[in-house]
């Protein structure tokens, strides 16, 4: 099997499954608790919460653990929202459904939600976004690396473009972190979400970055996350996600100089010695590792599942929508037609690629398009 796609999980490390393990067997006390057994519990999770602060250069009252990323994408956009009752905040236009999704319920209680359109390679209009800011715009929301092109925004820019106005900046950096470096403090976010599984750590844990350290609550129940996210902490997540950030975070130059030359190598033989096919995105500006092309006139559905049958695993987008049959936001709002958009496939790559799989892969591709534009 050769695993092109790492934007949807990740295989979790063995020093992240060897961090996890005390804490489900042996150490399993609940941190709310008094004694030794709950000490040892509330101690590695205070100690992760160390870890990740540093890796990103917060204080540690700014860091909240979640189950993923979308509960920090919902708790970043709802909970600021709801604790306003009115006003506007403004969307990418190819943000993940935690945030579209959540921006449009809130339009029920009274919020106005705009979408700000960005260019061909995915990356937001800055004038135009300015433009739609207004008076009672209190919210822009735009993700550092979008996870189906893998474009990095100019969130510095949109910051200081927000921050002028009076409005906070959320910025999911789940397809971000662990391929770039995150400093909250040079990005100038508000809010930041990340999830532990896209960075070869556990499923149902992540962490939201506050500034300030003071977000509205979200979970009611307990008063667990100093009082501002009731529930019973993932102790076992916690420490495998602590471990995963800071490998990711030692790790990070080798690996994106790999998946740079892998990807770099797949990019460019396919644009060559496939007709009609696109690179989505940007070029430049983008995560090591995340490639997105369109075939035309090939159903990028089909595709997977005949690369499927020769053992990779690919995706025709988001997995999160992969199984919704419509063309992928983000590539419309790109600008891309729809038939075109139907014809795209995600390989996204990890530093264990190697020339030979690489070479592979791309042979599929080329034998499997042929096929299908015979039988379109």
């Amino acid at each position: 099997m050769i695993y092109m796609d790492n934007a949807a999980t990740t295989a979790v490390r063995k020093e992240v499954a060897e961090a996890m393990l005390p804490y489900l067997l042996g150490d399993y006390g609940n941190p709310s608790g008094v004694y030794r057994l709950s000490e040892k519990a509330k101690n590695v999770v205070e100690e992760s919460r160390d870890i990740i602060a540093d890796i990103i250069n917060a204080d540690r009252n700014e860091i909240f653990f979640t189950s993923g990323g979308t509960e920090g994408d919902n708790w970043a956009v709802k909970a600021e929202s709801l604790k306003r009752k009115q006003g506007h905040i403004i969307v990418s236009s190819i943000e993940h459904h935690a945030v579209t999704e959540s921006a449009l319920w809130l339009k029920n209680y009274g919020i106005d939600v705009t979408f700000a359109p960005v260019d061909e390679q995915g990356i937001v209009k800055l004038e135009q976004l300015e433009k739609m800011i207004r008076n009672d715009t209190f919210l822009v929301s735009v993700m550092l690396a979008n996870n189906e092109i893998g474009t990095i925004q100019p969130i510095e820019n949109v910051c200081e473009i927000a921050h002028e106005y009076g409005a906070k900046v959320h910025s999911d950096a789940v397809a971000a972190f662990g391929h770039i470096d995150v400093d909250v403090k040079k990005l100038g976010v508000d809010f930041l979400n990340v999830s532990g599984h896209k960075i070869c750590g556990p499923k149902g844990v992540g962490f939201l970055y506050v500034r300030g350290g003071k977000p509205e609550r979200f979970m009611h129940g307990g008063g667990q996350e100093n009082g501002l996210r009731a529930g019973t902490e993932n102790v076992a997540g916690i420490a495998g996600l602590a471990t995963a950030a800071r490998i990711a975070y030692e790790t990070l130059s080798d690996r994106a100089r790999q998946e740079k030359k892998i990807s770099d190598y797949m990019i460019k033989r396919i644009l060559r010695e496939i007709p009609y096919s696109r690179l989505n995105g940007s070029r430049e500006s983008r995560v090591t590792g995340n490639m997105n092309f369109s075939f035309q006139y090939v159903n990028g559905g089909m595709l997977v599942v005949m690369l499927n049958k020769q053992g990779i695993c690919a995706s025709a987008g988001s997995a999160c929508t992969s199984n919704s049959g419509k063309p992928s936001h983000v590539l419309l709002a790109l600008g891309l037609d729809e038939k075109i958009a139907e014809g795209s496939l995600r390989l996204t790559i990890n530093h264990t690629i190697t020339h030979r799989e690489a070479d592979y892969v791309v042979e599929c591709i080329k034998k499997d398009v042929a096929r299908l534009r015979e039988l379109a």
